[in-house]
C-alpha cells in the first residue's frame, strides 16, 4: 500500500514540475495572448496607419526599457520623449547591443501606463513580440510607429491624460535557438 502511495506522489509532483516548465517555456506567448484578449496592463491596438486628423492637444509620450537580469543585452529608447498631438503618426526608435560573447536570441514585451491610455495607444509598427537575434557586439535600431487615437480626448475617464509611457522589457528566449 505504502510504494502505490509513493509512486502517486510522485507520479503527481513529476505532472506538476512538467506544468510548470511548460509555462515557464510558453510565458511570453501567452502573456501576448492574454493581453491581445483582455487588454491587460494597458494593452494597446494595432492599426495599418493613423487616422490622418491631427487633433491640436499635445500628448508627451515617454520612453522606457528593461533588460531580464539573464540577458547580456544593453537595452535603450534613442529618446526619452517626444511631444505628439493627438493623432499624429509618431516614430521612435529603441537600440539593442548584445554585450555577451554568444549569438542570443530576445523577445520584448510592452505595456502602456496609465493603463486607461491603452486602448488609445495603436502601434503601426513595433519590434515586440519578435525574436530579434544579436551577434556578439551587435548593436541594431529597432522603429515603433504608432499614434495616440484622438478618441481620448472625448473619454471623460482619460480625458485627462496628457503623458503616456511605454515601456519594453526584454527577454532571454528560452529553448531552442
Amino acid at each position: 500500500m505504502t510504494a502505490r502511495s509513493n509512486r502517486t506522489v510522485v507520479l503527481a509532483s513529476l505532472t506538476a514540475l512538467a506544468a510548470m516548465i511548460g509555462l515557464v517555456a510558453l510565458s511570453v506567448p501567452l502573456y501576448q495572448m492574454f493581453c491581445r484578449v483582455t487588454g491587460f496592463g494597458g494593452t494597446t491596438r494595432t492599426a495599418t496607419a493613423a487616422p490622418g486628423a491631427v487633433a491640436g492637444r499635445p500628448i508627451t509620450v515617454r520612453f522606457d526599457s528593461s533588460v531580464a537580469k539573464d540577458l547580456p543585452w544593453r537595452f535603450q529608447p534613442a529618446q526619452r520623449q517626444i511631444k505628439a498631438h493627438l493623432g499624429e503618426q509618431v516614430l521612435a526608435t529603441y537600440t539593442a547591443t548584445n554585450t555577451g560573447s554568444e549569438p542570443i536570441i530576445g523577445t520584448a514585451t510592452f505595456n502602456v501606463t496609465p493603463d486607461k491610455a491603452g486602448r488609445y495607444f495603436n502601434k503601426i509598427e513595433c519590434f515586440c513580440f519578435t525574436e530579434q537575434r544579436l551577434e556578439p557586439g551587435q548593436t541594431v535600431d529597432m522603429p515603433v510607429t504608432f499614434f495616440v487615437d484622438p478618441a481620448i480626448a472625448d473619454d471623460p475617464y482619460a480625458n485627462e491624460v496628457t503623458t503616456i509611457t511605454l515601456s519594453y522589457t526584454f527577454f532571454k528566449k528560452v529553448g531552442p535557438s
